[in-house]
Formats: structure tokens, C-alpha cells, sequence
């Protein structure tokens, strides 16, 4: 029986064989040839497609077995456990109170003084009391800088966490601080210097439409042109003077504090030439430590008179023998310029002199005179009303003395001005005025070489590179 069912498995086997043969008939002849058994004679090994095949598989297995099997053995390989550290106890140092602390920055609250506040406000406006402000008062002593705030100053407060006074800086002078501490026991004022420099600036314009614009053009402020027209409006009347072509030359500078701009300065020198005269102007500290600026003479540039005292819109009648009087109706001389200009506008003396009548005259209205020497007296009609002042009172060149208005005889706000010579009326516009006396000679000397030589050298080597720019720029647009 089991070798019945031998065979019969044997016999089996036969056939799936030859099944697989004939189903696989054409891979078997292509493989017939390989062998790997000892049976027959062995012939010359021959690489055929299949070899090389069967070789680069093997080769391409045992590489990737390189890589992957090392990189599956370090990803399955625990994490090492750290190392134990055993902690020991120091004995260190201990801290001082001085190492403990840091610097801080003091918080110092800047304030500017504004138009109309006082220095009671501002310290109210901290939280201070006037308390405060006496303790600051009292420990600075009499400081103009306390007494005359101005507005741009600054203030800087230093308050504690409570909101008490600890401290306040403010500056002195234009080249030191005052610095007044209450932090510690007894109050202590320190003065900090503050570096000041002066840098110039030279400017240059020709009229063409107006001062301003020309002004504007040479790269000055508006408020240094005003400083111009100020310094020659004795000699020039910059409302009806001025004509196209008239040009002018200035040297002035600005002042800057610890490197940063603080204020425009003053002019140094200056030189208008107005319907071909020329003037000129140079700023000189005298001998009594007060600055004036002078003509190249010596001789202040603030004549002894104004010419025109008070800013006026236009002129409605000018100085005549005979005229219709515009209230009475008849010819009348009319011994004086009438400058009309809206109510209310401020009149300047035209001088240093003395009042002499302060009061109403009959077709003045509201009348004053001021006697400025044994000779010549000035007088001012039609006011509004007067300045703070009384007969025999003393008063400068430019001070005002009243108000425009149309008191008397009038039909309209104007101020009747009058020069008078020996109580003689000479008309204002073309009577000669006086000239200012020279510095004495050791100052005049002094001038000339110190301020005037050197001044005059700069204005004419920059007017010579205007005129010769002028020429190339003639030259080039006539190429």
C-alpha cells in the first residue's frame, strides 16, 4: 500500500513537471544552458546578459545592506542615561549693598516757557507750590534769569515718586546752567559751562521785487532781514526808496550751544546800496562794553532823529505853504506830514529829548512836543490817546509817547508830525538832520583797524566774485 501510494506521488510530481514546462517552455530554453551542479564536462565560463544581471542585483544588495542595517541598529540602541552629578555646597561672599545697585538715568521733565505764562505758573503747573518756588528763589539768589522769563526758555524739573521739588536746571546765561539740588540734606547750587559758538554767514541779493524776496533768494530769515532794514531805515525809507536794482551785502552769524542751532545772531557788517549810494554798517564793542554798529566814518548809524516816526500806510498830505484845509475849507499853510496809518498805531520820539507839552490843542487834539536840544523840538498831533508819560519826563529815541487817532481837526486816523527849528516848522522829509558825533580818536582808530579794514576786505572780494559770476553767466547765455 505505501508503494502504491509512492508512485503514485512520484507520478504526480512528473506531471506538474512537465506542466510547468510546457506552460514555461520558452524560458526554459533560454535557461537550458545554466547549470550549477558538477554533471558533465565543465566548458569555458561565458558572461551572458543574465550573469551580469544576476551580479549587479547582488552587488546593489549587499550596498544597501551597508547603510541600512547600521542606521536600524543605532535607532533600536537605548539613549544613554547622564551621568549623576553630586551637588556640593559653596560657601560664597555675601552681596553688598553697593554692588546691588545700578545707575539710573535722573528723569528730568523738561518745560518751555510759553507766550503770557510766569514762572509762578509753570511751577504750578508741576504740582509746585509758590513755597517751592521761594525755596528756589532764595537759594539761587537774585538770578535775572528767574526774574525775567522769556518765552523758548527752559526749565527742567526733577520730582520725586511723591511729586516734591528734588531738583531744577536752568540756564543762567546763554553760556551756563544753574543747577539747584533739594535730594539731600542741605540744598546745593552747582553751575554747569555750556559751549557757545558763533558761525557767519555771508549773504547776498539784488532787488528785484522786494527786500523780503531778495532777502529770501540769499538764503536770510525773514527776521534777519527785518535786522537789516532796522539798521538802515535812519537812511533809507524802505517803503518808497527802494528801487529795482539796488542790492546788498550782509555778514551775520548764528549762535549754536553744545553743537546744536539756539538763535540767529547779529549782523557784523552790512553794506546797501540804494539809487547808487552806498551805506554801510559795522557792528564794534566801545570801550564801555556796550555793542553799536557804525558807519565806516565812525559814526553811529542811529542818527540823532528818526526820519519817520511811526509805520504808516501812506502819506495824505505832505508839508505845504498853502493848502485846502480838508475841515475848514480854505487855503492854510500846512506846517507839518501828515502820515495816515490805522487808530491805535504806536508813535515813537523821534529823538532823545524831554516832554514840553502834554495835553489837547485847539486843532491838534491830542498834542505833544518833545524838546530835544536848545534848538530843535518835535511835535505830534491828532493822538488817539497818550503813552504812559507826564511834562518834564525824559524820553528815548523810539520810546512810544501815544497812539494814532483823529482827535482835532481831522477826517480820518493820520499823525500830523512837525520838526520844529528855533519854533520854526522845516519839513520833515527833506530838513537836514544832524549828524552823530564820531568815536573819540583812540576808539575810532581802533575801529578802523580792528573791525573796518578787515570787514571791508571780505565785502569787496565777494562783491568782485558777484560781478565776475554776473560776467560768466552774461558770457555763457550769449555763446
Amino acid at each position: 500500500m505505501g508503494e502504491k501510494y509512492r508512485i503514485a506521488r512520484e507520478a504526480r510530481k512528473q506531471a506538474i513537471r512537465r506542466k510547468a514546462q510546457r506552460r514555461h517552455s520558452h524560458f526554459y530554453e533560454r535557461c537550458s544552458h545554466w547549470s550549477f551542479g558538477g554533471h558533465g564536462e565543465a566548458g569555458p565560463i561565458h558572461w551572458h546578459r543574465e550573469r551580469w544581471v544576476l551580479a549587479g542585483t547582488a552587488l546593489l544588495i549587499t550596498a544597501l545592506s551597508g547603510f541600512i542595517i547600521p542606521a536600524w541598529a543605532s535607532a533600536m540602541r537605548p539613549n544613554p542615561t547622564p551621568a549623576a552629578h553630586a551637588m556640593l555646597p559653596l560657601a560664597l561672599p555675601k552681596a553688598t549693598t553697593e554692588a546691588l545697585q545700578t545707575p539710573t538715568a535722573e528723569d528730568w521733565h523738561i518745560v518751555q516757557v510759553r507766550p503770557g505764562q510766569s514762572l509762578s505758573d509753570i511751577f504750578q503747573s508741576q504740582g509746585l507750590s509758590l513755597a517751592d518756588l521761594q525755596r528756589v528763589m532764595d537759594e539761587s539768589g537774585s538770578t535775572k534769569a528767574l526774574h525775567s522769563i522769556r518765552p523758548g526758555q527752559e526749565f527742567d524739573f526733577l520730582l520725586g515718586t511723591d511729586g516734591s521739588l528734588k531738583g531744577i536746571r536752568f540756564d543762567k546765561d546763554e553760556s551756563s546752567r544753574a543747577i539747584v539740588r533739594f535730594d539731600s540734606d542741605k540744598p546745593s547750587v552747582s553751575e554747569q559751562s555750556r559751549e557757545v559758538e558763533r558761525r557767519e554767514h555771508i549773504a547776498h541779493g539784488v532787488i528785484n521785487s522786494s527786500l523780503f524776496a531778495a532777502g529770501s533768494k540769499a538764503g536770510m530769515s525773514s527776521a534777519m532781514v527785518l535786522k537789516l532794514a532796522e539798521l538802515f531805515k535812519y537812511d533809507i525809507d524802505f517803503v518808497q526808496d527802494l528801487r529795482e536794482g539796488d542790492s546788498f551785502t550782509v555778514v551775520y552769524d548764528d549762535v549754536y550751544r553744545d553743537g546744536a542751532y539756539l538763535r540767529e545772531g547779529e549782523i557784523v557788517a552790512a553794506e546797501f546800496v540804494n539809487q547808487g549810494t552806498r551805506y554801510t554798517a559795522y557792528r564794534f564793542k566801545k570801550d564801555d562794553g556796550q555793542y553799536g554798529w557804525f558807519s565806516e566814518d565812525g559814526r553811529s548809524i542811529q542818527k540823532s532823529f528818526l526820519r519817520i516816526p511811526v509805520d504808516f500806510t501812506r502819506i495824505s498830505s505832505t508839508f505845504s505853504a498853502a493848502r485846502m484845509h480838508p475841515v475848514l475849507g480854505r487855503m492854510r499853510a500846512h506846517k507839518g506830514v501828515d502820515y495816515a496809518a490805522p487808530t491805535g498805531t504806536p508813535i515813537h520820539a523821534a529823538g532823545d529829548g524831554v516832554v514840553k507839552f502834554r495835553g489837547w490843542m485847539n486843532g491838534y487834539g491830542n498834542f505833544v512836543i518833545v524838546q530835544h536840544n536848545s534848538t530843535i523840538s518835535t511835535a505830534y498831533g491828532h493822538m488817539s490817546k497818550f503813552a504812559n508819560l507826564k511834562v518834564g519826563q525824559h524820553v528815548s529815541q523810539g520810546s512810544v509817547i501815544g497812539f494814532v487817532g483823529m482827535t482835532g481837526l481831522a477826517t480820518g486816523p493820520h499823525l500830523h508830525y512837525e520838526f520844529r527849528v528855533n519854533n520854526l516848522q522845516r519839513d520833515p522829509q527833506t530838513v537836514t538832520l544832524p549828524k552823530p558825533e564820531p568815536l573819540p580818536a583812540a576808539q575810532l582808530a581802533k575801529f578802523k583797524a580792528q573791525v573796518v579794514q578787515p570787514q571791508l576786505a571780505r565785502l569787496k572780494a565777494l562783491d568782485a566774485n558777484v560781478k565776475l559770476a554776473r560776467v560768466g553767466n552774461t558770457t555763457r547765455s550769449d555763446d
